[in-house]
């Protein structure tokens, strides 16, 4: 597997975030659902992957920078084929390093509170994420769950 950066421009990598934004309205209510669509996450403050197995788009992840210091970890997914296969992790960590390449000293992020959830919950805590109250522009939610760390 090899991560790139990945500019949003092919048909790929949109089909691949589209099921993402339906999968998180399907399941989470439209006021509490978080996910970027491909206009967001074209923004110049965010930084996207893309993870490949040889042609095959088998996840994505991103940083939106908050300031100087602190970027929020953003559009992680995993094609459902690949779920528990260590893509993930993998992602995650190359987000960890690539962040602090950047001089980001904390990373946090917004997921679902709900049993669905629960294995990304878990990813982020093995990776020394801990609970955390809303930051940046987010409120209250008990549909969603924040997590912190320091780099």
């Amino acid at each position: 597997m090899k991560i790139v950066l990945d500019d949003l421009s092919g048909p790929e990598i949109a089909g691949f975030l589209e099921e993402h934004v339906q999968e998180m309205r399907s399941i989470t209510p439209l006021e509490s659902k978080h996910a970027l669509d491909l206009d967001g996450l074209r923004r110049p403050e965010i930084t996207f992957w893309s993870v490949l197995d040889g042609d095959s788009l088998v996840g994505c992840g991103a940083i939106k920078r908050l300031d100087a210091g602190h970027a929020e970890v953003k559009s992680m997914r995993t094609a459902p084929t690949r779920k528990r296969s260590g893509t993930a992790s993998l992602l995650l960590e190359h987000i960890i390093t690539e962040a602090r390449l950047m001089g980001f000293t904390r990373l946090s992020l917004e997921t679902g509170a709900t049993e669905f959830f629960l294995p990304a919950r878990k990813l982020y805590e093995k990776f020394g994420f801990d609970y955390c109250e809303p930051f940046a522009d987010y409120r209250p939610d008990p549909y969603s769950v924040f997590m912190t760390r320091v780099l």
